[in-house]
């Protein structure tokens, strides 16, 4: 198990003494990565003295990369051929690694995501109703930006997981922040197989969540998936551009201007779908949805968003005292992400990479040979 820790000292013991319960049977080891700043160090190491399992530590006086440094670190630093990664606040449960390890047996595959979405599976233990939203909604947009990737993955935003260490190219990750799972899934083709799991309350000790871990999440997905998204954004730019033109057009020859700002808006529409055919989604084409079932569902979604985003626009500026420019920003940002979104997880789709069903929407080292 690689265990990433910043001062968790309270649960580093339950924690082995859970692993150990687990894993008898089993021949494993606890690598603590440490970056702590108070007595997590000295905890592990009298841990160590009496646990179960073997408990190595290595502690990191300038880390690097953060959480996601402290897994590449210890995936360096391993010598088994799986490797388990989970927190240390216990909301990751011990009791299921073994579990994980018998997945990557049976089905063959480089990954096995413990993860919150499938049927049994759940988030609870997160410690509001924000952080469940955010979580949701953060992951629904990270899958619609790397649809292939992500295809066999509900849960790329979890931290507890089993992966084949020879399978990841550790020179090829740029850890920063919590989400190690997305870094290596994105970067490497990989076979990946999931286990529902709750995620629990911590035993003891603070959440590290913070605004400065959002931006981190943020600036990762920019370094890591800007190229679709970009692309996205652009022809929607010349759309606007387009349709302003269009309407000046129509009312300039004596068209009434609402005639020719629906006009303008469905054509531009249609503008759109077969821009963002040829340069936006053109390797998920193939997917098994024809063009005209592409095309109606994105045609339909766009003037869904348009019929809602206008009230909510004049909503902005009567009732909340928004500025009209700021309002159209706001709304127009939360457009484009709707759309991003809804058109890499619904109109394109991608099919599962190991069973050939498209996938449906959702909103620790470990030695595998018994002695």
């Amino acid at each position: 198990m690689i265990v990433p820790t910043f001062n968790e000292a309270p649960n580093v013991p339950e924690l082995v003494r859970q692993l150990g319960e687990a894993l008898v049977g089993h021949r494993a080891e606890v690598l603590f990565v440490d970056d702590s700043t108070d007595e997590t160090p000295d905890v592990v190491r009298a841990v160590a003295a009496t646990a179960a399992l073997p408990v190595r530590l290595v502690h990191r006086d300038d880390p690097v990369g953060g959480l996601s440094g402290a897994v590449q670190e210890g995936l360096a630093a391993s010598a088994a051929p799986w490797c388990v990664v989970m927190d240390g606040d216990l909301q990751h449960p011990p009791g299921l690694v073994p579990s994980l390890l018998a997945t990557a047996q049976t089905e063959g595959v480089d990954v096995v995501v413990a993860s919150r979405y499938l049927a049994d599976g759940s988030s609870s233990g997160l410690a509001n109703a924000t952080r469940h939203v955010v979580s949701s909604v953060s992951t629904a947009v990270t899958r619609a930006m790397f649809p292939v990737r992500l295809a066999d993955c509900s849960d790329p935003m979890t931290g507890f997981f089993l992966v084949r260490r020879e399978a990841v190219d550790l020179h090829r990750l740029r850890p920063r922040g919590f989400k190690i799972l997305l870094e290596i899934l994105a970067r490497h083709r990989l076979a990946v197989a999931e286990i529902p799991f709750v995620f629990g309350e911590r035993f003891a000790g603070d959440s590290k969540a913070s605004l400065a871990q959002g931006v981190r999440f943020l600036t990762q997905l920019a370094a890591l998936r800007f190229g679709r998204m970009s692309r996205f954004a652009v022809i929607g730019g010349f759309g606007a551009l387009v349709n302003v033109a269009l309407v000046a057009a129509m009312t300039s020859a004596g068209a009434a201007y609402l005639l020719a700002a629906v006009v303008a808006a469905e054509l531009t529409i249609v503008m759109n779908f077969l821009l963002q055919e040829r340069f936006v989604f053109p390797d998920l084409r193939a997917e098994g949805r024809g063009p005209w079932r592409r095309f109606a569902r994105s045609f339909a979604f766009n003037n869904v968003e348009t019929a809602l985003r206008l009230p909510v626009l004049a909503l902005l500026v009567s009732t909340m005292h928004v500025t009209a420019v700021l309002a159209t920003a706001l709304t127009l940002l939360v457009a484009f992400v709707a759309r991003f979104t809804f058109h890499s997880r619904v109109v394109y789709r991608p099919r599962s990479r190991r069973s050939g069903r498209e996938v449906e929407p959702v909103a620790g080292q470990l030695v595998d040979e018994r002695p």
